[in-house]
C-alpha cells in the first residue's frame, strides 16, 4: 500500500508535468544566436532545458571543487569523531570495570580515555571528559590502595576544571570525593578541612552533611558530630530509629569526654532540649556525675522519669533506674514517698524493687530495705548482675544487725548463684 508521503509525491510531479506540457507544449518561439559568421537558431524550449542542464553542471562543479579544497578538514575532522568515539568507548568501559569491582582494568581503561581525550580537544565537553576520565581513574586508584597516584588523578582533575567553564558540578563532585577519600583515610582534620571549603549549597547536601558526620566522629569531635546529625534527621537523612540511636549515642559520647563536675555541666548545657529528654543519656549523665562526686545533679536529672517510670521502655526504665542506684547514696528522705509510689506501679519489676530496697538500705531502714532484698534476690527472672547485687546488700545489713550466719549464708547463695550461672 501507498503510504501518504507516496501519495503526495506523485501528485506533485502530476503537476509538474500538466505544468510543463502547458507552458511549454505550444511554445513556437525561436532563439537566435549570432557568431560571425554564423547563426544558429534554436528553440526557446531547448535553451531552457540547456540553461537547467548547464545550472545543474556549474552547481556540481562547485561543489566537487569544494569538496576537494575541503577534503584535508573533513578528513581531520573525521579523525577526531574517531578519537572521541574511541575515547567515550574506553570511559564506558572504565565505568563497567568500576561497578564490577575489576578497578585495575577500570583505571588502565579510564588512563586510556584520558590520554585519548588530551589529543581530541575538538569535541564539546572535551575538558570535562578528560577530568572525568581522570576522576575514575583516582576511583579505582583508591580502591587499590594506591594513595600518591589516586591523588595525583585528583590533582589532574581539578586543574583542568579549575579552567573549565561550566563546570561546577564536576567541580564539586571532585571536591565531595576529595573530602570522601581522606574520611576513609580516617583523615579527620584534612576531611573536615575539605568539606569547610565547599560552597555554603553544596555543604548543606546529605552526601556532604554524611561525610562532616564521620569526619566528626574520627576526629573526634561531639559537639560538631552531634550537629551535623540533627541536620541530618532534620533532612530525613536517616530513618526515624536509626537517627535516635544516632544522636543518642553522639550525646552520650559528648557526655563521657567530660573530666570533672565542671566539664561534664557545660556538655550537659550543650545538649539539645530533646537530648536530655532521652531516658539513657540522662542515665549516662547521672553516672558520670556520681563519678564526679556530683550525687545531687545525678537524682536532680533522674527525678524527671520517677513519675513515668511505667511509660518508659523497659530498656530505658531499666538504664535509669541502675543510675539511680549508683545515686542513692545520702538519699534524702523526700525520695519515699517516690519509691513506694514506684514500688505500687511497677511491682514485679526486678530493677524497681531492687532500686527501691537499695534506697531503703541508704536511709537505713533495714526491715523494708531486707523484704524488697530478697525478693529481688528469689525473683528468677531477675537479671544476675541485681540478685548478686541484693545478696551483697542483704550481707550488709545482716553485719551492721551483727547476724554473722545471715551474712555467711548471703555469701553462700552468692557462690551458688555463680556457679549455676557459670
Amino acid at each position: 500500500m501507498l503510504s501518504m508521503k507516496n501519495v503526495l509525491g506523485l501528485l506533485l510531479v502530476g503537476c509538474v508535468a500538466v505544468l510543463l506540457a502547458s507552458v511549454l507544449g505550444t511554445n513556437d518561439a525561436v532563439v537566435s544566436v549570432f557568431w560571425n559568421p554564423w547563426r544558429i537558431d534554436l528553440s526557446l524550449n531547448l535553451v531552457l532545458l540547456l540553461l537547467v542542464v548547464l545550472a545543474v553542471v556549474g552547481y556540481l562543479l562547485v561543489r566537487g571543487v569544494t569538496g576537494l579544497v575541503g577534503l584535508p578538514a573533513r578528513a581531520q575532522e573525521w579523525r577526531a569523531r574517531l578519537r572521541e568515539r574511541a575515547a567515550q568507548q574506553q570511559l564506558r568501559e572504565a565505568m563497567v570495570f568500576l561497578f564490577a569491582g575489576r578497578y585495575s582494568r577500570a583505571q588502565r581503561a579510564a588512563l586510556r580515555a584520558a590520554d585519548v581525550a588530551s589529543v581530541t580537544r575538538a569535541f564539546p565537553g572535551a575538558v570535562e571528559f578528560t577530568a572525568l576520565a581522570h576522576l575514575l581513574a583516582g576511583m579505582s586508584m583508591h580502591r587499590l590502595q594506591d594513595r600518591a597516584g589516586r591523588d595525583r588523578q585528583l590533582d589532574a582533575a581539578q586543574a583542568l576544571l579549575g579552567s573549565a567553564q561550566g563546570g561546577n558540578a564536576l567541580q564539586e563532585g571532585a571536591s565531595l570525593l576529595a573530602a570522601e577519600w581522606a574520611v576513609d583515610d580516617r583523615d579527620a582534620a584534612l576531611a573536615l578541612e575539605r568539606l569547610a571549603g565547599l560552597p555554603g549549597g553544596v555543604a548543606r547536601r546529605t552526601h556532604a552533611l554524611r561525610l562532616r558526620l564521620q569526619a566528626a566522629r574520627l576526629a573526634p569531635e561531639p559537639q560538631e558530630a552531634l550537629r551535623t546529625a540533627r541536620l541530618l534527621a532534620k533532612h530525613q537523612g536517616f530513618s526515624k530509629a536509626a537517627a535516635e540511636g544516632m544522636l543518642r549515642s553522639l550525646a552520650i559520647d559528648l557526655l563521657s569526654m567530660a573530666r570533672d563536675k565542671e566539664q561534664l555541666e557545660r556538655a550537659w548545657l550543650q545538649l539539645d532540649p530533646a537530648d536530655r529528654r532521652d531516658p539513657l543519656v540522662c542515665a549516662r549523665a547521672a553516672t558520670l556525675a556520681v563519678e564526679f562526686g556530683a550525687l545531687e545533679d545525678a537524682r536532680l536529672w533522674l527525678r524527671p522519669y520517677w513519675d513515668d517510670l511505667s511509660r518508659l521502655a523497659v530498656h530505658e526504665r531499666h538504664a535509669v533506674l541502675a543510675a539511680f542506684v549508683q545515686a542513692s547514696r545520702q538519699l534524702p528522705a523526700e525520695w519515699l514517698p517516690s519509691l513506694e509510689a514506684a514500688l505500687q506501679n511497677l511491682p514485679m519489676d526486678p530493677w524497681v524493687v531492687y532500686a527501691a530496697g537499695v534506697a531503703m538500705a541508704e536511709r537505713a531502714l533495714w526491715g523494708r530495705a531486707a523484704r524488697l532484698l530478697k525478693d529481688v534476690a528469689e525473683m528468677p527472672a531477675a537479671p544476675k548482675e541485681i540478685r548478686v547485687g541484693a545478696l551483697l546488700r542483704l550481707a550488709a545489713i545482716a553485719e551492721e544487725e551483727g547476724d554473722g550466719d545471715r551474712s555467711a549464708d548471703c555469701y553462700r547463695a552468692i557462690g551458688r548463684l555463680m556457679r549455676d550461672s557459670a
